[in-house]
């Protein structure tokens, strides 16, 4: 089996990470591989924030915690140092499907680097919000980004393992 369909057929989602910050050239490798994912014509719609900081991470957590409608103290990066914020660009028709291709490359070469991974959603409430425009601002963002969502990234405090594939998941026309 390729080195490529292995990462993609080990990979699996961490619910659990260990405290320990990851290495910036690991999350610099992992980002790079999150700016070539495909894009609808190659226009590249998303846009990645990669936040380290402590305390901009827990005030993410919290926001999302809200908006999730869980109680102060729960936290929905599941103890992950890292969180990749992923937007597009809402001018192009394909930003929704080009933001989720750079998510799938960076929960796939964070497995290749050894470093958990996870999807987490409500990216789009917290950039419609206050919070996630005055944080666009701050950073100079400008333009009609959405929040994709967030990979949150770490040393892995579990393993789970897969599900197996159901019977029904692909069809042939011949």
């Amino acid at each position: 089996m390729s080195e490529v369909l292995d990462i993609l057929k080990t990979r699996r989602s961490i619910r659990k990470f260990k405290p320990d910050m990851i290495p910036q050239e690991t999350i610099d490798t992992i980002i790079e591989a999150g700016t070539y994912a495909a894009t609808g014509m190659g226009m590249q719609s998303p846009i990645i924030i990669a936040v380290t900081d402590k305390k901009v991470r827990d005030e993410l957590s919290a926001l999302n915690a809200t908006i999730l409608g869980k109680d102060a103290g729960f936290d929905p990066f599941y103890g992950a140092p890292v969180v990749l914020i992923v937007l597009a660009d809402k001018s192009r028709p394909t930003y929704i499907y080009d933001g989720s291709l750079v998510m799938g490359n960076l929960m796939n070469a964070a497995h290749d680097q050894g470093i958990g991974s996870c999807w987490i959603h409500r990216a789009k409430e917290e950039f419609e919000g206050e919070y996630g425009k005055n944080l666009l601002a701050k950073l100079g963002i400008t333009g009609d980004y959405e929040g994709i969502g967030h990979c949150v990234l770490g040393y892995a405090d579990q393993k789970p393992e897969a599900k197996p594939r159901k019977d029904n998941y692909v069809y042939y026309i011949k």
